[in-house]
């Protein structure tokens, strides 16, 4: 049988506050010697009242409203109920039933939800005194956690790893997270199961009545191999009849292969009730708008903007990484407008020279660009004569580019103009080497 892959996701991101989610500890943990970041309130001691982080909320609302959702004019933090010996309350102020954001879409994905809860301690599992042992670091208990809920819209682990790259981008974008995967800040669990390829025509309302959760996913080289494994296994099982267990599942990398953790708990295991210390949040009309329009031009709107220019995909992506460097870019082309330099122009010597890298202000690459105007430049038999031997040099590189690797045409732009000891203009190499590569 021919089985599809129905995957939804769930995505905790730190926020970058500088205190806490419920108090005024530092919010910055990594690193930082071992509970020494604490007090009554994230250490869950009796008596200890909590009070929400305003900036913490905004910033929450700012990252669903650039996902297009609806914000809830009502909202609460609810208690959410389970043992585990890094949530010193024995429950995580959550929001379940009222969050922050609902109702969003980012292209074809829909979200579900995007809502504010603190976050837990952390285990530390080494050895002490010749025993095997876990211990609890609270520095990271009641940092703020936002967390979104996609729906299970994904057909692919490409479309999954494309789409967290967008929302890592985003966030970044927005300024309220680092969004750093090998840090914690932030991290993903995917809820995975398969039905037959021809059921595509009712995927709305044939969907199949399990799901697995994978847990603890810190990489998207991590998440792409546990979401093949998980499907292999899955593919086995549904091809033998045999029917598949909900569940919570973490993933061995030295295996290639997902092992069972526990049964999947559903939101009554959790006992829900509304947190009795915090009172509910009205968020105005107004206070909305002033939030919306904190939010600048996103990677999606950059995007856009830059290929209207002209750009090719290549540079688009390479300058919308940064929210900093294509800032950097358009200040550039704002300024570069009366020296009548192009925007190709401009974009090329940031992506292949990294100019403006040897630049701190937008000026200062504008400037070195006019002085080479009055450059005696290579002419076109020069430029002929150098990609031919660049070429013949750099037969591996070739072959990667005619593959499909365009980042390596950088590379062979490079190799051209020191050749040409920097005097070929990078439009002409470029166009030049490409007619000569694929002439060949």
């Amino acid at each position: 049988m021919n089985f599809e892959p129905i995957i939804g996701l769930e995505v905790h991101i730190e926020l970058s506050t500088k205190s806490k989610m419920f108090c005024g500890c530092p919010a910055e943990h990594f690193g930082v010697s071992p509970n020494t970041q604490v007090c009554p309130v994230c250490l869950g001691l009796p008596g200890a009242l909590p009070a929400a982080n305003k900036l913490a909320i905004e910033n929450c609302i700012r990252f669903g409203l650039a996902l297009n959702c609806e914000v809830s004019e009502f909202s609460k933090f609810d208690r959410k109920h389970y043992f585990y010996p890094d949530l010193p309350k024995s429950f995580q102020i959550s929001q379940y039933d009222l969050p922050f954001c609902i109702n969003g879409k980012y292209e074809s994905i829909r979200i579900k939800r995007v809502h504010m809860e603190e976050d837990t301690g952390k285990l530390i599992h080494t050895n002490l005194n010749g025993k095997k042992v876990s211990l609890v670091d609270f520095n990271r208990s009641g940092v703020p956690l936002v967390e979104l809920v996609t729906e299970p819209d994904f057909r692919s682990v490409d479309a999954v790893v494309k789409f967290l790259k967008e929302i890592q981008l985003t966030v970044r974008y927005l300024g309220i997270s680092t969004a750093d995967m090998e840090k914690g800040s932030m991290r993903l669990e995917a809820n995975i199961s398969l039905r037959v390829k021809e059921q595509e025509s009712k995927r709305v309302n044939e969907l199949p009545d399990y799901k697995v959760e994978l847990k603890n996913i810190n990489s998207f080289r991590y998440l792409t191999k546990a979401l093949d494994a998980e499907i292999k296994r899955q593919a086995e099982l549904l091809e033998d009849g045999k029917k598949i267990k909900q569940e919570t599942r973490g993933y061995d990398e030295d295996r290639d292969r997902t092992f069972s953790q526990r049964s999947k708990e559903e939101a009554l295991d959790y006992r829900y009730f509304p947190e009795s210390d915090i009172p509910p949040i009205r968020i105005g009309e107004l206070k909305i708008k002033k939030l919306k329009f904190k939010i600048p031009e996103l990677p999606s709107q950059k995007r856009g903007k830059y290929q209207k220019l002209g750009l090719s995909a290549n540079y688009i992506e390479v300058l919308v990484q940064e929210r900093a460097r294509a800032d950097y870019f358009e200040t550039a082309l704002a300024l570069a407008k009366q020296y009548n330099i192009s925007e190709k122009e401009i974009a090329g010597v940031m992506v292949n020279q990294n100019l403006d890298g040897k630049f701190a202000e937008p000026a200062g690459l504008v400037k070195k660009l006019v002085e080479l105007q009055n450059v005696d430049y290579a002419s076109q038999a020069d430029v002929e004569e150098a990609i031919k031997k660049v070429v013949l040099d750099n037969g591996k590189a070739v072959k990667d580019y005619q593959a499909g690797k365009e980042q390596v045409l950088g590379f062979l732009i490079g190799m051209v103009q020191k050749e040409l000891k920097g005097k070929g203009k990078i439009e002409l190499i470029k166009e030049t080497l490409i007619s000569y590569i694929h002439g060949r």
